[in-house]
This record gives structure tokens, C-alpha cells and sequence, in this order.
């Protein structure tokens, strides 16, 4: 009988196979586990051992997997594995998962050679983005005034009104802000991914695929969104990353 091992290796994505893994590469687990590659012909697969009765999880386990893949993506091209994907041991790792996908892994990589992924969000100043609605609305603008000063109980039908109103005024400015910089950055040849708002108050949020090489034009870019929008909207760009909105890969199975 086998005895089963007390550990598995989990894989965080797939790079090219002349790729040189730093030694203090630290992944997931507690204590985090050492990085290292495992190879066959044209890929690799950066991975670790963790025990395999340890479940992940922790948001320094989520925290570690994509500081890793970003880390390694400012580098070199990396198709990114959903978080959570082990295997049984390292042949599983050259057989099961790179042998049995290398033409899909390589055509991948070769689209995402001289690209990062990048991140633009942008978030409304509230009192500033309040004001551009009550004055470009007269209706909200005289519900707003109708409850002003009166119990929250004798108008509670006008505030949810009020609030709904507003709410779909952002959606529409959301709509529109987020097409204006979409435009701008497909300008400069990115290719664009929106993502959903994470905030009621978010105007942009959207992941780009771009050249590295186009990263300062990328910048210039944004910053002229954030200048244009300043006291409007607070507007950061993330990036180097994985290209986790535009490439993928499956998770395996232990």
C-alpha cells in the first residue's frame, strides 16, 4: 500500500521555463512555504509544498498568492491559477498540468509576452459628486429641500426616493466615467476589462492589459484623468500584476 504523503504542491501560475525563481520567494502557508519552479520543456510552473491537512484560506494566504504572481509578472509573462489549486506531487505538476496543456500554456504566454495587467479606480468625492447631481437634477434638488429639516419618520418615503434617485444618478456618471477612461487607455493599445464597482461611490473600475514598455504613457494617461477630475474624483492606478481579467488558467485537482 502507498502511504500517502503529508504534503501537497500547490501551484500559484505558469511562466516560461528560463525563468530564475529568487530564493526568498516566500507563498502561502504558515510558515510561508519556499518558491520554486518546476519545468518542462518550453514552461514552467512556480509552486510550493504545503501540508495537506492544513486548509488555506487566511488572507495572508490570499495576500501571499498575488504578491507572488505580481511580483513575478513585472518580469515575465504569468497565466495566473485561481487561488487554492494543488496537485499531488511535482510529476503531477510536469504530466497532469504542464505536459497535458503546454500548447494552450505556451500560445498564452507568447500573448502576454512584454504585457502587465493594470488597475485604474477611481472613487467620487461625495460631497463634490452630491452637488453635481442636485445641480444638474431639479427634482432631486427639491425632494432634497422638501425633507430638509423634517423627521426621518413623516418623510421616509421621499429620503428612499431621494436615495434611489441619487444612486442611479452615479450608476449613469459610473457609465460614462468609466467609457471615458476606457477610450483614453484604448488610445495608448490597451486592452480593457471593467470590473464592478466595489464601492456605491466608485466612478472607475476597470483592469488593462498593457506593454510594458507603454507603462509611462499608461501613467501620463491616468494622470490627466486624475487632474482633470481633481476635487471630483480621487483617482490611483495599480500595477505591474498578473494578468488575473484577462488569462486564467483552470484549477487542478489533487
Amino acid at each position: 500500500m502507498t502511504e500517502e504523503r503529508e504534503t501537497v504542491v500547490y501551484v500559484y501560475g505558469i511562466v516560461p521555463s528560463d525563468v530564475e525563481t529568487d530564493p526568498e520567494a516566500r507563498g502561502v502557508g504558515d510558515p510561508p512555504a519556499e518558491v520554486r519552479a518546476v519545468k518542462h520543456d518550453r514552461i514552467a510552473a512556480l509552486v510550493s509544498e504545503v501540508p495537506r491537512d492544513k486548509p488555506l484560506g487566511r488572507p495572508e494566504d490570499l495576500t501571499a498568492h498575488a504578491a507572488l504572481l505580481d511580483a513575478a509578472a513585472a518580469e515575465v509573462p504569468v497565466l495566473p491559477l485561481r487561488f487554492g489549486a494543488v496537485v499531488t506531487d511535482e510529476d503531477a505538476v510536469r504530466t497532469e498540468l504542464l505536459e497535458a496543456n503546454q500548447d494552450d500554456f505556451v500560445a498564452a504566454l507568447d500573448e502576454l509576452e512584454g504585457k502587465a495587467q493594470y488597475v485604474v479606480k477611481a472613487r467620487y468625492v461625495e460631497e463634490t459628486i452630491l452637488r453635481e447631481i442636485l445641480e444638474s437634477d431639479e427634482q432631486l434638488a427639491q425632494l432634497r429641500e422638501a425633507i430638509r429639516g423634517k423627521s426621518e419618520d413623516a418623510t421616509r418615503n421621499e429620503r428612499i426616493a431621494l436615495g434611489e434617485g441619487i444612486g442611479n444618478a452615479i450608476a449613469a456618471r459610473r457609465e460614462a466615467d468609466t467609457k471615458r477612461v476606457a477610450d483614453a487607455l484604448a488610445g495608448i493599445g490597451a486592452q480593457i476589462a471593467p470590473r464592478e464597482p466595489t464601492h456605491e461611490e466608485d466612478a472607475v473600475h476597470l483592469a488593462c492589459l498593457v506593454e510594458t514598455a507603454k507603462q509611462s504613457d499608461l501613467e501620463e494617461a491616468v494622470d490627466r484623468v486624475a487632474r482633470d477630475w481633481s476635487g471630483r474624483a480621487e483617482v490611483r492606478l495599480l500595477g505591474p500584476l498578473a494578468a488575473y481579467d484577462f488569462v486564467v488558467t483552470q484549477r487542478p485537482e489533487a
